[in-house]
């Protein structure tokens, strides 16, 4: 071998090949480095490999909360194309069947209506899918054992709730009538047994232009339209683990009390003012409240800061089955109106709390916060005031004479914009 190297090396035309290979390795190196960034910028994020991770049967496999992988919905779609579905058996539920007194029940439809038409729209296979997955959650130990609990399950944080409708405003859009009447007969269907097989013992599911980092950790086991259906992998997917009984003590839901009066607080009913007829009245804490002066559809309240949560219901409750209401909540006495919806004033307007409008004729019925005194989704603001016009000088009345000199600039309380609005300070 060592003679072979001695003679190679001393050989022009060997030399002459060994540069012009290395030549050629540099030009395609120098190709590669030029393509490889635009190749890349097009690939999807890398994904976790392996199997799901299974859950020993003694340890209650944990609810992560809602969060996604930065990819396109492109590459969402190429890389959920790409897990290949289950082939372990994947039977149905068991029937449910909902225990629990009427106002319960009637509780836990109000939920599962709202989740199954806020998350699958006015499609009625997507609704008995969304139905049949919370249903299967009551029943799991590692979910709450309420239809509410598991549909408001981490609502009350932006990035915890676990559908999506709960924390990202949604619930500020309104369905028709009609709507609400067909997700409420499916919903009822599901509450007295009906089951919908093709999802199994399936407790999350998602669209598929998003990826879930939970994805990766469970089965998946069918699509219904965009939608992709898991259950956990191991003992925890199976029929058994879904043991539990719902505890048919549904909780009350403020963010439903506007359209639902059995999700409100139970506030004790007021007396009429000083015994003389009129208008329904109710009481809020040592509060008795009675509709304005000026319209007996409109209320006016002093509200506490610390019942912020739970504003909606307080207004519904009050407005009860009125088809028209108008409810405007102030936390600072000062700014609270005497009793007349027609002398607000600007300062009072930009002080305004909380405001909730109710008009059946035209489906309305919308709840919003002064998100400068309370954090609240965007959706759930209130806009913010401008200052009302300066009058009109009267018709016969002389304008006064203009001053001599200019007076100094005044200080502004605020930051004014080229539209004339001013800048409220936050408190």
């Amino acid at each position: 071998m060592s003679k072979l190297l001695k003679t190679g090396a001393g050989s022009p035309a060997l030399a002459g090949l060994v540069i012009g290979v290395t030549l050629a390795a540099l030009t395609l190196l120098i190709a590669v480095m030029r393509i490889g960034p635009a190749t890349l910028a097009h690939r999807a994020a890398p994904m976790p490999a392996g199997r799901p991770t299974v859950a020993p049967p003694d340890v209650v496999p944990p609810v992560e909360p809602i969060e996604f992988r930065a990819l396109a919905p492109g590459d969402a779609r190429a890389f959920n194309a790409s897990v290949p579905f289950s082939t372990a058996p994947n039977p149905a539920a068991r029937p449910f069947a909902f225990a629990g007194s009427e106002e319960d029940r009637l509780r836990a439809l109000d939920c599962l209506a709202a989740a199954v038409l806020y998350e699958a729209g006015d499609d009625p296979e997507g609704q008995r899918a969304v139905a049949q997955v919370v249903l299967n959650r009551v029943r799991h130990p590692a979910f709450p054992r309420t239809v509410c609990g598991v549909v408001f399950q981490g609502s009350e944080r932006r990035t915890g709730c676990q559908f999506t409708f709960t924390c990202d405003g949604a619930l500020a859009r309104f369905y028709s009538e009609p709507s609400w009447t067909r997700a409420r007969a499916i919903a009822s269907a599901a509450l007295s047994g009906s089951v919908y097989k093709p999802v199994g013992q399936a407790t999350h599911y998602h669209t598929d232009w998003v990826v879930p980092y939970w994805s990766a950790s469970l089965d998946k086991i069918v699509a219904v339209h965009s939608h992709l259906f898991f259950r956990w992998s191991g003992w925890w997917g199976t029929p058994a683990a879904f043991r539990f009984r719902a505890t048919g003590q549904e909780p009350r839901i403020p963010q439903l009390s506007a359209r639902f009066p059995e999700h409100g607080v139970q506030l004790a009913p007021g007396m009429l003012g000083e015994g003389v007829p009129g208008p329904p009245t109710v009481a809020i804490g040592n509060q008795v409240v009675k509709p304005s002066n000026d319209n007996p559809d409109s209320y006016l309240v002093l509200l506490s800061p610390g019942q912020a949560a739970s504003f909606a219901e307080i207004a519904a409750f009050t407005c009860g089955a009125r088809p028209r209401c108008k409810f405007m909540g102030w936390t600072d006495p000062a700014k609270l109106p005497q009793g007349s919806t027609a002398k607000l004033s600007a300062d009072q307007l930009g002080a305004l709390s909380f405001s909730y409008l109710r008009d059946r004729s035209i489906n309305l019925e919308r709840a919003l916060w002064n998100c400068t005194q309370f954090k609240r989704p965007a959706g759930q603001c209130l806009w913010s005031k401008s200052p009302a016009p300066a009058p009109a000088p009267a018709a016969n009345k002389p304008m006064p004479a203009a001053p001599a000199a200019v007076p100094a600039p005044v200080t502004l309380k605020g930051v004014r914009f080229k539209d004339g609005t001013e800048a409220t300070a936050k408190p």
